[in-house]
């Protein structure tokens, strides 16, 4: 029994790699960075260690992923108040365009997610 739980956990994790291979190919984001995106679209703006705990990611790969979406001008990171240690990121203009792109066009999901998506 458990082990068609670790076969069905497999398919699921087979099934988002493939929602992210096509995401990467279609708007050159990958889970992680949309992820992001939608979490800043959510706050103002937001620490890199809210963001680290939000979306459940190490201090490093946080990091990583913040660094590739501002390259991409999709996100800005600022000092708060003055204070180079504390640094807030925010959505820019161009990553709520991306977002909104993102979210107008049909993704390619695969099937077995489209149900636990549309729920």
């Amino acid at each position: 029994m458990e082990h068609q739980k670790i076969c069905r956990l497999r398919d699921i994790y087979r099934a988002i790699a493939a929602l992210e291979a096509g995401m990467e190919k279609q708007y050159g984001l990958n889970i992680n960075e949309a992820m992001l995106l939608c979490t800043l679209n959510e706050h103002d703006q937001m620490t890199v260690g809210d963001i680290r705990e939000e979306m459940g990611l190490s201090y490093s790969n946080t990091s990583k992923v913040i660094a590739s979406v501002e390259k991409q001008s999709l996100v800005r990171r600022t000092a708060q108040d003055g204070d180079h240690r504390c640094i807030c990121v925010a959505i820019t203009d161009e990553g709520r365009r991306r977002l909104d792109e993102m979210g107008k066009c049909e993704m390619n999901c695969p099937e077995m997610l489209k149900n636990i998506l549309e729920h």
